[in-house]
């Protein structure tokens, strides 16, 4: 018999427990601090274990934000973040939302960076489940003492690609349980029911194999046949132990990413993030910035610096977004240059792999730009000839898009809407303040990472961070509510329309392109809503709801204190 049991009504949630004090206190899921109420305290046999005083929830957040405003660096207002959700989930939720620009860099992007640099130094509670190659025999084992009854959505790593940083091994866990968050805060999705999984197969960083404090699975990185077969056997226990759970797929390198998404796509319920919420972001970007500037997709011309798993999503979907507009595929994938490291991907190119065919521009139709090298083409010459309206970086090359290409792409269109997205900062394409000069503050940007607003003459320009977190906890949130069993690219495309509906550029022409973070919980619903109704309208769902947007309302969390009650025997 389960010793902790949750119950919802009107909203409200109680939570009757069979657990002596310690263990109440070392739950972050129960543990209330000096929050629990003077009844709470005389059921539960807590009088004399914490002071005296009940505490609103209201005066824990103040204490806490004060606390966080003393923290004099990054990795320890991270450090100091983290440890509060392991005490105490609620308040560290509810501190988070009542000050979200605030707390996102330091939940997320940019210092998660620097936490999965530093994992096994930071390490300090367990958080998630560690599924290591030499355990394979022991997936369902493993999988089955998962002390968790209920998930709803599980995000799964290898640690391969972490963000702009490359292979983090191990120390990749930090993207899932920060994903999770995300999750909660904004998308309100019950931290109860999520669950972070690092598959630790290994590592090719020379740094981490030769670090004696390193916590993972001291090997060089599987591949092939092996790996391909410790995935499968993740997938069938997971799926086997949870069957309506969500899967997302967060950082496997190039290699893997795609290919996982093609394999499991049409047989489980997952997506990838960093190729489908990545391109629904990026698209609600676009669209937002088109119709600021009274366009239509139909009309741009794409330059993508970046072909790896997230640059080809992005492709894919703004193909699937001119399609919808009218345009054929071969003509919207003309629009579309994709360019890899071995630069303008053509028909003719030597080195094109399968990610980057789709897109291959006629080598015919190239040849009359005249260039010197075929097989070298770079930005400038492809901004030259294309005449992109659109650029967009996802290289994780910083300063490559240089004042000579800005300036170039500027000759040809008047307000030149360029996305530099690697991140961290390091790895960014351009800076917005330099992006902005160059255009003679004409450009419509968004960025990867968090910017300051940019100054030019006398004018302040907010900078939108093209941060998948306005897509992928609503997407989430309108799957669980809708009982979808499989998730779909339109699913993206209709929470990029309804994200790009937010879009501030949408009342002043010079304003963000994406809307603050306050509003993040109304456009998560909204996209969950829509997605629900998507789920519905493609007949995906196992027990369809009869109304998606009550469904969406019904499972949307807060975070406030459940009422604490000592089971009856």
């Amino acid at each position: 018999m389960s010793k902790v049991k949750r119950t919802f009504k009107n909203g409200e949630e109680t939570i009757e427990v069979d657990l002596d004090p310690f263990d109440i206190f070392h739950d972050p899921l129960l543990n209330k601090g000096t929050g629990f109420t003077e009844e709470e305290r005389t059921e539960l046999g807590l009088h004399g274990l914490i002071p005296f005083h009940v505490s609103s929830i209201e005066e824990q957040v103040k204490r806490r934000y004060a606390n966080f405003k003393g923290k004099e660096n990054d990795i320890s207002r991270y450090k100091f973040l983290s440890t509060l959700q392991d005490r105490n989930e609620t308040l560290f939720y509810r501190l988070c939302s009542e000050y979200p620009d605030e707390m996102l860099p330091y939940i997320y992007t940019p210092t998660v960076g620097d936490a999965s640099l530093n994992f096994s130094y930071l390490y300090s509670q367990n958080r998630g489940v560690y599924i290591s190659y030499p355990h394979k025999d022991r997936m369902e084992e493993i999988i089955s003492n998962i002390p968790r009854d209920r998930v709803d959505v599980i995000v799964v790593t290898d640690g391969a690609r972490i963000l702009g940083l490359g292979d983090l091994g191990m120390g990749g866990m930090a993207i899932p349980v920060g994903k999770l968050a995300l999750y909660s805060l904004f998308g309100g999705i019950h931290p109860a029911y999520t669950l972070p999984i690092t598959l630790d197969v290994g590592t090719n960083n020379k740094t981490l194999l030769n670090d004696p404090l390193y916590l993972g699975w001291r090997n060089e990185r599987l591949s092939g046949k092996e790996y391909d077969g410790f995935v499968e056997a993740f997938v069938k226990a997971i799926t086997k132990r949870y069957p309506k759970a969500l899967l997302q797929w967060e950082d496997f390198s190039k290699e893997q990413a795609q290919p996982l998404l093609d394999r499991y796509r049409n047989k489980i319920c997952c997506f990838n993030d960093d190729i489908q919420g990545t391109a629904g972001v990026v698209v609600a970007g676009l669209l937002g910035a088109i119709k600021g500037i009274e366009s239509d997709i139909k009309d741009q011309q794409i330059v993508l610096f970046g072909a790896g798993s997230a640059g080809i999503g992005i492709a894919r979907l703004i193909t699937q977004a001119m399609i919808l507009e009218g345009v054929s595929e071969e003509d919207a994938k003309e629009k579309i240059y994709v360019m890899g490291r071995n630069g303008l991907a053509h028909t003719g190119s030597n080195e094109l792999d399968d990610l980057k065919k789709p897109f291959a521009q006629k080598e015919e139709k190239i040849k009359e730009w005249g260039v010197t090298d075929m097989q070298n083409i770079s930005l400038y010459e492809t901004v030259k000839h294309a005449k992109p309206t659109i650029l967009i970086g996802t290289s994780t090359q910083p300063n490559t898009f240089s004042e000579e290409i800005v300036t170039e792409m500027k000759k040809h269109v008047a307000r030149p809407i360029i996305f530099p997205l690697s991140n961290p900062t390091s790895k960014s394409e351009a800076r917005p303040e330099d992006l902005m000069k160059w255009t003679k503050g004409q450009a419509l940007i968004a960025t990867g990472s968090p910017y300051p607003p940019v100054k030019y003459e006398g004018k302040s320009y907010t900078i939108g961070q093209c941060n998948n977190v306005f897509i992928f906890p609503g997407v989430g949130l309108g799957v669980i509510a809708s009982g979808a069993t499989l998730v779909t690219d339109r699913m993206f495309l209709e929470a990029a329309d309804v994200l790009s509906k937010y879009s501030p550029i949408l009342n002043n022409p010079y304003a963000s392109l994406f809307p603050k973070l306050a509003e993040l919980r109304a456009i998560s619903r909204d996209v969950a809503i829509a997605v629900a109704e998507e789920a519905i309208k493609e007949g995906i769902c196992s027990n369809p709801p009869k109304e998606a947007k009550q469904a969406v309302l019904d499972n949307m969390w807060e975070p406030k204190y459940a009422t604490l009650k000592k089971m009856k025997k």
